[in-house]
């Protein structure tokens, strides 16, 4: 599964204000009832959830990508939104750096099957470090979406022009 199935220009954040771990999933989840995919009286049952999650262990996966998520009983159709903070965030993350990426997700329970894959393909496409520094370097939602719906590429050679490659 793509990410960019689940986003669309009005679900990605360029900017995120916040620069701790609860206040960015708070701002996240804000946005999403905010473009109205996430009903208002859902918000705390997902904050609850999201906040559950994340005592268990943070989902600050490493190499400045965090993948909040959580089930819910009340959802028919995965919600999803992404925000980039250039600044970083502290999200507790296993290695430590701040998080510049989020993709915070709430599935349908019934879709357990989905969240393993959506989660999957996050994960896999946020290891390839171009992806990540093509991110951090546009400037539109447009161009986020094409990054995240390209298909990513193995990781440049230091022949490739105009790419400088990173450690």
């Amino acid at each position: 599964m793509k990410l960019a199935k689940l986003l669309g220009p009005d679900q990605i954040i360029l900017d995120m204000k916040a620069v701790e771990h609860w206040p960015a999933i708070e701002e996240l989840v804000d946005h999403l009832v905010n473009i109205q995919l996430l009903p208002e009286e859902l918000k705390e049952g997902s904050l609850q959830a999201l906040k559950a999650r994340e005592e268990q262990v943070s989902t600050g996966i490493g190499s400045g990508v965090a993948i909040p998520h959580a089930f819910s009983d009340e959802l028919e159709n995965v919600v999803a939104v992404f925000g980039r903070s250039k600044a970083g965030i502290d999200f507790e993350a296993i290695d430590n750096a701040p998080v510049h990426y989020i993709i915070l997700f709430i599935v349908p329970r019934k879709d357990y099957h989905l969240h393993l894959r959506t989660l999957a393909a996050i994960a896999k496409m946020f290891t390839n470090c171009e992806i990540r520094r093509q991110l951090g370097t546009v400037e539109t939602r447009d161009e986020i979406l094409a990054i995240l719906d390209s298909k990513p590429s193995r990781a440049p050679t230091p022949d490739t022009p105009g790419i400088t490659p990173t450690p």
